[in-house]
């Protein structure tokens, strides 16, 4: 038979189902977890025999921080805090949700939380902030070449290849890539994506876009047509670029799908809103969120060892037809 002082979080938290987090707040009196979940664990001590320590002093709650300047993104963010917090709420965890992207802000969180899901652009001087708090970290966002730090992301290069697959097996072979600023890490590794599928196919020509985004895309498109490239499809490296497109393209007379198509990034609100409805690419926001804080419990409750590698996961995007993209019927004229 067990002794009271052999019980600990863990096997409490493997017999009832739930993580040590929620076990620990549950056993602490803290708020994040129901009643009916507090109860199913105070039982479970009771029956195993749990003698809680003296004295706690380790946090029981983890802390997603979002950088709090990046409009471009805002909507993909708001996907991975449901995430986030849907998966703690699932596994009783408490949460803490900051915006900011202050370096003595961030260390305050650090200080009180257990391990820190960072979220966006954040500077080279946050993250070595956050690295020197002796507390897990887990990164959504880019991260430099081989750079030992646990990343959770997207499949930018991917998509692109998906999208350019897609609209070659459509018959497409003058296709636009609307980059629009140039810079941009995501939209970058999506061209080079799409670079890599246009380069197998002799026939298929892969031109960029690059502007700057307040000229607009008029202007762009009638420099392209002067140089006589006429495309017939459209992948725009963001959702809000294909809306413009479309909008452009419409009031110059053209018919989507049926004289050009146009595929957009990031299925966002404003993709089913448009007429027609846009094809594009959905980035798996909220599950991001929900495999970040996954991987950031488990590095809590087994630390990474000296010399051990970083993790880089990856949530595949997906490719939603909608009615902007169809087969290739005639050049744009």
């Amino acid at each position: 038979m067990r002794t009271k002082g052999r019980v600990t979080l863990q096997r409490i938290a493997e017999e009832v189902g739930l993580s040590k987090y929620a076990v620990s707040r549950s056993l602490a009196g803290k708020s994040g977890v129901s009643d009916e979940t507090r109860d199913r664990i105070l039982t479970t001590a009771r029956r195993l025999g749990y003698a809680k320590p003296v004295s706690q002093h380790t946090p029981t709650e983890v802390a997603v921080v979002f950088h709090d300047v990046d409009p471009v993104n805002s909507e993909l963010y708001m996907q991975v805090q449901n995430g986030v917090q849907g998966e703690a709420h699932r596994l009783g965890v408490g949460l803490r949700v900051r915006w900011t992207h202050s370096v003595s802000q961030l260390k305050e969180i650090a200080r009180a939380c257990a391990g820190l899901l960072l979220v966006g652009p954040h500077d080279r001087e946050t993250i070595e902030a956050a690295a020197s708090m002796d507390v897990p970290v887990v990164r959504f966002g880019w991260v430099d070449p081989l750079e030992q730090v646990d990343q959770v992301s997207g499949t930018d290069h991917e998509s692109g290849q998906a999208v350019l697959q897609y609209l070659i097996n459509l018959g497409h072979r003058s296709i636009a890539y609307v980059q629009g600023t140039p810079g941009l890490r995501g939209r970058r590794e999506r061209y080079y994506g799409a670079r890599e599928i246009a380069e197998r196919y002799p026939d298929v020509a892969l031109h960029v876009m690059q502007y700057e985004e307040q000229i607009g895309f008029g202007e762009a498109y009638s420099a392209l047509k002067q140089g006589g490239t006429k495309p017939t499809a459209f992948f725009c490296a963001h959702d809000g670029l294909a809306l413009t497109v479309v909008s452009e393209l419409l009031g110059q007379g053209y018919r989507i799908p049926d004289d050009v198509s146009v595929v957009g990034f990031g299925d966002f609100s404003a993709a089913t809103l448009i007429s027609p409805p846009l094809t594009t690419v959905r980035m798996e926001g909220q599950e991001c969120g929900a495999v970040g804080l996954r991987l950031l419990l488990e590095r809590i409750e087994n630390p990474r060892q000296p010399g051990s590698p970083a993790r880089r996961i990856h949530v595949a995007s997906r490719i939603v037809e909608r009615r902007s993209a169809g087969p290739c019927k005639t050049a744009v004229v």
